[in-house]
């Protein structure tokens, strides 16, 4: 049986947005996000749901994560960014755990992207960070990711040691998403924190860092030092 949520997200499907919605997020055969289903829901539209759905309860909102349909989990997730920032401490936890529990049906960059650092990073913020080492030597991409992304919280109040930490465990990954995941947050390092360690990192690791991350991490330098980093790879 559906409920309000998944019938109200439907009822502005759009058959021909979620052809193109499929193949912006990689849903083909062999690609990053096989078999993923969309029902051609705009992120506005679904966001507008959240206050709405709030109260839900964590249970019925872990059943919306487990939707074949994307945007119902994307909507899953929007809600529990809500109820972990207004809840207290043991919400909280409980909301983090949910979340690592269910990482299978996290799984593309923009679900990731949007509640890891919300989430993951916001609870972790004045808490042991082990569990981020973990995740970034999970077989899972999105496990990887969600251990990237989860610094950007750290980054946003000035914190980089823990960002570097996880961006030099994953240098050798092979995934194109994690290179342009550490290149962007190693980019936000030097934005928000200090640019003298973004580029200490940089030097010590350009022989090894893939070519996407370098140009992601050096897209707000000034040209002639861009150009420098460059040429050092």
């Amino acid at each position: 049986m559906y409920t309000k949520a998944q019938k109200e997200l439907r009822s502005s499907a759009n058959h021909e947005k979620a052809k193109l919605l499929a193949r912006f997020f990689k849903t083909g055969k062999g690609q990053y996000a096989e078999g993923d289903v969309f029902l051609g829901v705009m992120v506005p539209t679904t966001r507008n749901l959240v206050r709405k759905y709030a109260r839900m309860e964590v249970a019925e909102v872990q059943k919306l994560l487990q939707s074949k349909f994307h945007e119902e989990r994307l909507l899953a997730l929007f809600i529990l960014v809500e109820k972990f920032q207004k809840g207290d401490a043991k919400i909280q936890e409980k909301i983090f755990k949910l979340y690592l529990k269910n990482t299978k049906h996290i799984n593309n960059w923009d679900l990731v992207d949007l509640t890891a650092p919300k989430i993951v990073g916001a609870f972790l913020q004045e808490k042991p960070k082990d569990i981020l080492l973990k995740l970034a030597v999970s077989k899972n991409l999105w496990e990887r990711r969600i251990a990237i992304l989860a610094t950007f919280q750290f980054i946003y109040h000035g914190k980089s040691d823990w960002a570097l930490k996880i961006a030099e465990k994953l240098l050798h990954d092979e995934h194109d998403l994690i290179h342009k995941a550490v290149g962007w947050m190693l980019r936000e390092i030097g934005k928000r924190c200090s640019q003298k360690n973004e580029e200490e990192f940089l030097q010590k690791h350009i022989a090894i860092m893939p070519r996407t991350t370098l140009r992601y991490a050096i897209e707000r330098f000034e040209e002639k030092k861009r150009q420098y980093y460059l040429k050092l790879k």
